[in-house]
């Protein structure tokens, strides 16, 4: 008898989500539904291999930079010439957001905060760059025809290697453009994830918890 009582006054424990618990007779609802933040939705950005990215970010940045400076050497009137700092900023820009991608791997919140900010001036950064690798296409030319009027002067040997320097100025700046929209890409893809980890693009989700509650038996009556 004794055991009985102190087994009726002891507290019952709280039962855990998903699981039957036992309850008393008209104490309240036999199911509750409750909504839970997914816990899983931190792991999205993990999808997208940061890392990866990131360091494909901070590699083909430090690719780039020598390119306003090639351009700056040979026609110092030309748009990257005259835009190379702001060009080399942007292209730094873009190698700290790549290295913010690769800590976010913490899946730390404010750290993904300001991994979004910073993909997102590193878009801003790669288009202002495309611009200005586009005009440049058009408006570089070599120091060997700057003056026209003494072209007759030159020889051939000096022709044909102006024609080599600007040959591999217009390979290696559409490798440059082509960096850039890779760039572009990587950047896009890395503040979209980033988006859907810190919800600023759409609602949470949650997940629904169902626990069931069982009603208790009466204890079977004890003869005295």
């Amino acid at each position: 008898m004794a055991d009985q009582e102190e087994a009726a006054g002891a507290p019952a424990a709280a039962p855990a989500a998903g699981h039957i618990a036992p309850m008393e007779p008209g104490h309240g609802p036999l199911i509750s539904v409750s909504f839970q933040r997914n816990s899983a939705r931190n792991q999205k950005y993990l999808e997208a291999q940061p890392k990866t990215l990131g360091i494909t970010q901070i590699g083909l940045s430090i690719y780039q930079i020598p390119w306003p400076c090639l351009i700056a050497y040979h026609h110092a009137r030309s748009v990257a010439a005259l835009v190379r700092i702001p060009f080399i900023v942007s292209c730094i820009v873009v190698m700290i957001a790549g290295c913010l991608a690769i800590a976010a791997k913490t899946l730390h919140i404010p750290t993904l905060k300001a991994c979004l900010v910073l993909q997102v001036f590193a878009i801003i950064a790669s288009v202002f760059n495309i611009i200005v690798v586009w005009i440049n296409f058009e408006d570089f030319e070599s120091n060997c025809w700057y003056h026209n009027s003494y072209y007759h002067n030159k020889t051939n040997d000096q022709i044909m290697l102006c024609g080599n320097l600007k040959n591999a100025y217009s390979h290696y700046s559409v490798g440059v453009m082509l960096v850039q929209l890779t760039l572009l890409a990587v950047s896009v893809t890395l503040a979209a994830y980033s988006c859907k980890v810190i919800n600023c693009c759409s609602p949470s989700s949650r997940m629904p918890v169902i626990t069931v509650h069982a009603p208790s038996q009466a204890p079977p009556p004890t003869l005295e």
